[in-house]
């Protein structure tokens, strides 16, 4: 077995610093069969998500795996990506973050089990919406401000 990816490391460790100073953090995803988020908010082939912890419930920033539920339109839903599937996560108020090669997956790892029941909103926290607070039809108004993608001293 190879040494393992230091992308998971470098996206937790964003969501770290932005938590920290008060950002919000965004991922931008390439949607693939193996991507499992709302088709409805999918645009051109990728969806952008607030991965802040007041927009979800129960985040997982794995290797593998991004996971959490949060709320679109006022439904819960369970939202899951793979971590090579993620091309760029961002501050949403400065737009600083990182852009990242999207891997390309041909290998066997598709037959990943789906988890029963895993819409159900758990321990009685509310998700707010995964597009922030606009997450009812109002995104396209006003989208995030462009990710200005820097070197992260």
């Amino acid at each position: 077995m190879g040494e393992s990816s230091t992308k998971p490391y470098l996206i937790r460790a964003l969501h770290e610093w932005c938590t920290d100073n008060g950002y919000t953090p965004y991922v931008v995803v390439q949607v693939n069969d193996r991507t499992m988020v709302p088709p409805a908010h999918v645009r051109d082939g990728q969806i952008t998500l607030n991965i802040g912890n007041l927009a979800t419930n129960k985040l997982l920033l794995g290797n593998e795996y991004i996971e959490f539920q949060a709320r679109f339109n006022g439904v819960i839903e369970m939202v899951s990506v793979p971590v090579g599937a993620v091309s760029a996560i961002y501050a949403r108020e400065t737009g600083a973050g990182m852009g990242f090669e999207v891997q390309d997956e041909d290998d066997d790892t598709a037959s990943r089990p789906a988890r029963e029941g895993a819409a159900a909103a758990g321990d009685g926290v509310s998700a707010q919406g995964a597009q922030g607070d606009k997450a009812d039809g109002g995104k396209d108004d006003d989208p995030p401000p462009r990710p200005r993608l820097t070197i992260v001293k």
